[in-house]
């Protein structure tokens, strides 16, 4: 199966060269893609050194821009799979095989911290925020998640070609799921392991936790009534 990362990165000169050294060690076959969201900082000249390829933004459009530039790359090489992968250090790349095979089966393939147990620990207000989205999006979808937020993610050929022509902007992982659920993808996450962020810090305050809540709420909602009478109308 032909694979690509996509890791969409920000401002991640200091993680970045290991993320990639990471994934060329126990996935050698994959080809690695890095969308340097405008970065400031090395970003874009540590990526290229680790041995990836790079596609720079002018300025920073955020997650959902830069996936779906990701996405459209995949698509434009006929790539088989799409790997989802943050910069940061979080994602284990030892895991990458548990996503691959997956794959074969299913449309989209989510590295979930809580589908079993498994040794990370997130802070408790973060952790209510996964329960509360995992809930949500099972009950609106009827179908059981346990960590919609995982950025680690696996896409097939009908989900690259979803993804290359509409992607979330804002906070997108929620709201990507019920997209995907609304065009009748095949959906499952295996269980993953994943560490805490490596260098940097989160870009998300507990300003912006409130934002996210609120807003990621709503656009869940609003996409459960579209889908409903959608459903209605046929």
């Amino acid at each position: 199966m032909k694979t690509l990362i996509i890791i969409p990165a920000y401002n991640e000169e200091g993680s970045i060269a290991a993320v990639i050294r990471d994934i060329h060690q126990h996935a050698p076959s994959v080809d690695v893609i890095v969308i340097n969201d405008g970065s400031s900082d090395r970003t874009e000249q540590c990526a290229i050194n680790a041995g990836a390829r790079v596609l720079t933004l002018p300025y920073n459009v955020g997650i959902g821009g830069g996936m779906q530039t990701g996405y459209m790359y995949a698509k434009q090489h006929n790539y088989d799979i799409a790997i989802q992968m943050d910069a940061d250090g979080q994602h284990l790349a030892e895991e990458l095989p548990k996503l691959i095979a997956k794959a074969e089966h299913y449309d989209l393939v989510i590295g979930s911290r809580y589908v079993e147990s498994t040794s990370y620990r997130s802070s408790h207000l973060r952790r209510i925020g996964m329960i509360f989205f995992s809930g949500l999006v099972s009950m609106v979808t009827g179908q059981r998640f346990t960590d919609t937020t995982s950025g680690f993610r696996a896409a097939g050929p009908k989900v690259i070609d979803l993804y290359s022509q509409y992607y979330p902007i804002d906070y997108p992982e929620v709201e990507a799921l019920i997209y995907l659920k609304r065009k009748g993808c095949r959906i499952t996450e295996v269980a993953t392991e994943m560490r805490k962020r490596e260098t940097g810090k989160s870009s998300i305050t507990p300003l912006k936790s409130i934002y996210y809540m609120v807003k990621v709420t709503l656009s869940v909602l609003m996409s459960a009534m579209r889908y409903d009478r959608t459903v209605v109308s046929k």
